[in-house]
Formats: C-alpha cells, structure tokens, sequence
C-alpha cells in the first residue's frame, strides 16, 4: 500500500487544490426589451421584462 513519505503542507496542499476551484465569468445575455445585460433565464432588473414580457411592473418615477 502507498505511503507518503513526508507530510504535505497546508500551504503545498491547498495550491495543489485552488486549481480545481478557478472561477469562470458569469454568464450574461443582452435583454431583449432594454438591452441591458443581465443573467439568462432571469428576469431583468432594468426594466422588469423576461422573454418580452412584462413581468414585474417598474414605477418610471
């Protein structure tokens, strides 16, 4: 059975390990209505509209 022959250290360990969890962008998309970006398969924040239509009222005030 294997053995390791020295301890590995924290510091050793943990960068072997950070390249496993490297971040990737978000996804974004162009809104249809407004054109802002916003995440896919969401409602946008600009102008309260999901695949052209209104979805949550936005006070224009």
């Amino acid at each position: 059975m294997a053995v390791p022959k020295r301890k590995v250290s924290k510091a050793r360990r943990d960068k072997r390990r950070s390249a496993v969890w490297k971040l990737d962008m978000p996804a974004l998309c162009k809104c249809s209505n407004c054109g802002e970006l916003t995440a896919p398969h969401k409602v946008c924040k600009a102008c309260g509209y999901y695949k052209g239509v209104e979805v949550i009222a936005k006070n224009e005030d």
